[in-house]
C-alpha cells in the first residue's frame, strides 16, 4: 500500500512538471530567440573582426583561457585587431567550469581599459564566463541574482564569439552556466539577451585540438542536438537542427579525431556544434546534463567527457518512451538496413554511441564517483532537471540513485 502511494504521489509530480514544461514550450514559442549575425568558414574569424571594427568599436576586452593564449592561437586575432584600429586588453584567467571570482576579475579589467565589448575566444568555458561578465557590466547584481530563466534584465555590453571546440554551441545559446566558488554549485543563467551579437566558426582555429579533446566536445555536440530531439518540447524547427547535427557528427566525428588537420570534417564538426545549440536553445535538454553537471561540480569532470559517459545510460532508460525518436537518429546516422522495428534501430543507435566512445578512449564509468556521494548527486540533478528539462520518461528519487550506480568502477 505504502508503494502504491509512492507511485501515485509521483505520478501527480510527473504531472507538475509536464505543467512547468508545457509552460516553457508556448514561452519558447513566444519569445523571440535571437541568432548571432555568423561569419563562417577558416578564416572567418578575421572577418569578424573588421565587422567589430566597422560598429566603430576603439577598446575590446579579449576573454581567453592561459592554454589557447600560450598556444598562440589568438596570435592573429589580435593581429587583425590592430590592424583595424582596434585596442584590446586580455584576461586570460578562465579555467574550466568558470566561478564568480573570475567573472569578477574580467569585470575589473573591462572598466579598468575602458572597454566597449567583449570578444570571447576558446571553448564552453570562455564563452560562458564571457556572456556573465558582459551581463555584469550593465546589471549592477551579484551573479546569484542574475540566475535562472530571465533575470538579465538590462541588456548587456556588447559581446562578440569565436569558438575554439565544436562542442558546446554557446556560441548561439541564451545559456551561461558559471560555479559558485565555495559550494562548487553550477549556477545557470538564461535569457536571450546572452546571445552574441556576432560569431564566428572558424575551423582553422580547431585543428591543433588533440584526439581526446576533439572527442570529448563531439560528444557534447552530439547531447545537445539527442537530446533537444527526444526532448518533450521538441518541435518541427528544432528538430531539423537536431537531426542536421546528428547527421553531420555522425559523418565527421571519427575523422577529425583520427585527423586533426582534416579542415573540412572541421568546419562540418565546427557547424554541427551550432545546429545543435540551436536546436537545445529551444527544445532544451534533459538528464544527461542534469547528471554530467553535478559530476563537474563534485569532482571537476569535464562537461564533454560527463556528458559522453552519461549519454548511453540515460539512452537506455528512455529507449522505449523515445522509441521513435532514436529510430530516426539511427536513419540519419546511416544504420538502419531495413525491416527493423524502431525498438531495434533505438539500440542500435545507442550501441554505436557505445561504440564511439569505447573507440575514442570514453570510459563506460566514472572513475571519481563514490558510492557515498549519489544520494546527493541524484538529489540535485533531479531539481535540476524536474524544474528545466522535459523529459520522455521521469525519475525519483530511488531509481535516479539505482541509475547512477550503474557508473561506479566495479
Amino acid at each position: 500500500m505504502l508503494k502504491g502511494l509512492k507511485n501515485m504521489l509521483f505520478s501527480l509530480q510527473v504531472k507538475g512538471y509536464r505543467g512547468v514544461m508545457n509552460a516553457l514550450k508556448v514561452a519558447a514559442k513566444v519569445l523571440p530567440m535571437p541568432k548571432p549575425t555568423l561569419f563562417s568558414g577558416p578564416g572567418s574569424s578575421l572577418e569578424l573582426c573588421e565587422a567589430i571594427a566597422q560598429m566603430g568599436t576603439q577598446n575590446i576586452l579579449i576573454v581567453t583561457d592561459e592554454v589557447l593564449h600560450k598556444l598562440g592561437i589568438l596570435d592573429n586575432i589580435k593581429k587583425s585587431l590592430e590592424e583595424n584600429g582596434i585596442n584590446f586588453v586580455v584576461y586570460d584567467g578562465i579555467l574550466p567550469d568558470p566561478t564568480y571570482d573570475q567573472v569578477e576579475t574580467g569585470l575589473a579589467m573591462y572598466k579598468e581599459n575602458g572597454c566597449e565589448a567583449i570578444l570571447a575566444v576558446g571553448g564552453g568555458s570562455p564563452i560562458d564566463a564571457a556572456k556573465v561578465i558582459a551581463a555584469r557590466v550593465t546589471n549592477n547584481r551579484p551573479i546569484k541574482k542574475l540566475s535562472g530563466f530571465f533575470k538579465v534584465w538590462k541588456a548587456p555590453a556588447p559581446f562578440f564569439a569565436i569558438p575554439t571546440t565544436a562542442g558546446t554551441g554557446s556560441e548561439v545559446t541564451i545559456a551561461a552556466v558559471v560555479s559558485d566558488p565555495v559550494t562548487h554549485q553550477k549556477t545557470p543563467l538564461m535569457d536571450p539577451k546572452l546571445v552574441p551579437m556576432m560569431a564566428s566558426l572558424d575551423a582553422s582555429l580547431m585543428t591543433g585540438l588533440p584526439p581526446h579533446v576533439t572527442s570529448a566536445t563531439g560528444m557534447d555536440a552530439l547531447t545537445h542536438a539527442v537530446e533537444a530531439y527526444i526532448s518533450m518540447n521538441a518541435s518541427p524547427d528544432t528538430d531539423s537542427y537536431a537531426v542536421a547535427a546528428t547527421r553531420l557528427i555522425m559523418q565527421n566525428l571519427e575523422k577529425v579525431v583520427e585527423k586533426g588537420d582534416d579542415i573540412e570534417g572541421r568546419q562540418n564538426m565546427a557547424l554541427a556544434s551550432y545546429y545543435a545549440g540551436l536546436a537545445f536553445t529551444k527544445a532544451s535538454l534533459g538528464y544527461v546534463h542534469a547528471i554530467s553537471h553535478n559530476f563537474g561540480a563534485k569532482y571537476g569532470t569535464p562537461h564533454g567527457l560527463g556528458n559522453a559517459i552519461v549519454l548511453p545510460y540515460v539512452l537506455d532508460y528512455s529507449k522505449e518512451a523515445a522509441a521513435d525518436r532514436l529510430a530516426k537518429l539511427a536513419e540519419v546516422s546511416g544504420l538502419a538496413v531495413g525491416g527493423e522495428t524502431n525498438l531495434e534501430l533505438a539500440q542500435k543507435f545507442i550501441d554505436r554511441i557505445r561504440e564511439m566512445n569505447s573507440k575514442f578512449g570514453i570510459p563506460g564509468h566514472l572513475e571519481a564517483l563514490k558510492k557515498e556521494d549519489i544520494p546527493a548527486i541524484a538529489k540535485l540533478a533531479l531539481k535540476e532537471a524536474h524544474l528545466n528539462y522535459p523529459v520522455p520518461r521521469y525519475m525519483d528519487q530511488p531509481t535516479c540513485e539505482q541509475f547512477i550506480s550503474q557508473m561506479l568502477v566495479a
